[in-house]
């Protein structure tokens, strides 16, 4: 019978390796990756700037989900916060 705890010790190591192998991007991925964090930022910084004007939660997250639209997962840009 095999010895289940040197199986679990490497199951850790395993993941650890698929997980950085999985990683791994291209030069062109990572700046298409820095664009869209860039432009996800963009529409952060502009639904604050919305909230700060007082058009209200409702009118600025409508302006969020159509600044991220195909841009990040989620409806909230790849973030949300609690209220």
């Amino acid at each position: 019978m095999k010895n289940p705890f040197a199986t679990l010790a490497l199951a850790p190591l395993l993941l650890v390796a698929t997980l950085t192998q999985a990683q791994t991007h291209s030069d062109k991925e990572t700046q298409a990756d820095i664009e869209r964090h860039r432009a996800m930022a963009a529409a952060h910084e502009a639904a604050a700037k919305c909230l700060a004007s007082g058009k209200g939660q409702d009118v600025c997250m409508k302006e969020l989900q159509a600044a991220c639209k195909n841009l990040a997962i989620g409806k909230y840009c790849g973030m949300k916060h609690a209220h």
